[in-house]
């Protein structure tokens, strides 16, 4: 009965989808593709390879998979392997991260005749899908097909929790996670709600979070003046990233108070939506302030001013330039991005209240020393400021952070290990 309701209230809502994707340019390429009325031309040339499919929603779902797609292609090189996302951010990832390994196309809408469409193409052998992308025909197609379904790197913030587990829905999202033959989740506070969510306890492990495993990022030896993004080697630079609205005047306004103690103090914004960036510029330059975008950024300038990243793919470069890095989506309530960008590269690590999507790694930092948070402008100022003056104290937040990173490395090696055993009784015929 929830897969006639659910299909019939697609249906319904198609236009009003159509819509929304034809105004957010990030969801408007490949909309023919993600509709299931066009083939991408790539699935001509390759009909005789089985398929692994490893569907990434965004960025740091696609940062995430690119090593697991990788072991697994080292592994299991007769795979064709196909990665999905949903955003450009996404696809560039894919691109630039797994080049000549996989290769990229848009996920499905959840429609059936789309997933259908994709499905009967592909033929995949096993479907991957990371974080927590619970797309009900995705799943129930691939369950009529008995083809095993494995979620990595799951979890379930509690907005979603809550919303999953409403009386009126509990039994649909209880169907689509009976769908799921292994659930690999990354704490035990997940792996418990995906049990309470419906999931079969004897296929539900924890195996941590495969984003520790990310290769840490290698300081290339260079002359302790050569710094990128046009700063001078005395200036001191706070970095946000992936931040948004609301979140960016907070940190505009706590920069300008910093700049009486620290006149060397340089803010770098990076929106996490890129499309935002002259919005972004109009606001810094209201509060009287200068301003440049990174893209036209002058090698000689020097003094107080902020920067703003409008340029994809270099964000976790740009940790390496950081004095202190301040992580978006935790000012605000959003849930929070990638904390361990910063700390693998051995940065103080700075954050706000709102951290449900990262919790177990802001917890990890702050225990640890490499992390604070802070609730409010004031909060904000004092830490910065803290560690802004005080060389060694930030030294060892930082050192601590990149602790914390290395200490906590191996889900991807048990991740693999059960993906393994779950192909192994697929078979390759």
């Amino acid at each position: 009965m929830w897969r006639l309701l659910y299909n019939l209230g697609l249906l319904v809502s198609m236009p009003i989808v159509i819509v929304l994707l034809l105004v957010k340019p990030r969801c408007r390429r490949g909309l023919l593709q993600r509709m299931g009325w066009q083939a991408h031309a790539s699935d001509k040339c390759h009909e005789d390879r089985p398929v692994i499919w490893v569907h990434a929603v965004s960025l740091g779902e696609a940062v995430a998979a690119a090593p697991l797609v990788k072991s697994l292609q080292q592994h299991h090189p007769e795979f064709r392997y196909i990665v999905t996302t949903v955003t450009e951010t996404g696809r560039e990832a894919v691109e630039q991260r797994l080049g000549g390994v996989a290769e990229h196309q848009y996920a499905p809408l959840d429609f059936p005749w789309a997933v259908a469409s994709m499905v009967n193409r592909w033929r995949p052998r096993a479907y991957l899908f990371l974080e927590t992308e619970l797309w009900p025909n995705v799943l129930w197609m691939l369950r009529d097909r008995q083809v095993p379904v494995i979620l990595v790197n799951g979890r379930l913030s509690s907005r979603s929790f809550r919303r999953q587990t409403l009386l009126g829905v509990r039994s649909l999202y209880q169907s689509v996670v009976q769908s799921i033959t292994l659930c690999l989740m990354q704490s035990e506070r997940d792996r418990q709600r995906i049990i309470a969510l419906g999931a079969d306890p004897t296929r539900v492990y924890t195996t941590g979070n495969i984003k520790f495993d990310q290769p840490l990022p290698v300081e290339q030896a260079r002359a302790r003046e050569d710094r990128d993004f046009g700063l001078d080697r005395s200036e001191m630079l706070i970095l946000a990233g992936s931040t948004h609205g609301g979140e960016e005047e907070i940190l505009v306004a706590a920069y300008r108070r910093m700049l009486d103690i620290h006149p060397l103090a340089v803010l770098m914004l990076a929106p996490r939506h890129i499309e935002r960036v002259g919005q972004v510029e109009s606001m810094v330059r209201g509060m009287g302030l200068a301003v440049e975008r990174k893209s036209h950024v002058n090698a000689t300038g020097t003094g107080s001013r902020v920067i703003i990243l409008d340029t994809r793919g270099e964000l976790a470069r740009a940790y390496r330039e950081a004095t202190v890095a301040f992580v978006g989506g935790t000012l605000v309530p959003v849930g929070g991005h990638n904390l361990l960008e910063p700390a693998a590269w051995g940065k103080p690590v700075l954050f706000g209240p709102y951290t449900d999507h990262c919790a177990e790694v802001a917890t990890m930092l702050e225990a640890a020393g490499g992390g604070r948070r802070v609730k409010d402008i004031d909060e904000l100022v004092r830490a910065c400021d803290e560690w802004l003056a005080n060389a060694q104290a930030r030294e060892q937040a930082g050192q601590a952070a990149r602790r914390v990173v290395l200490e906590n490395q191996g889900a991807l090696k048990r991740s693999l290990e059960l993906i393994e055993s779950c192909l192994a009784s697929v078979g390759h015929h």
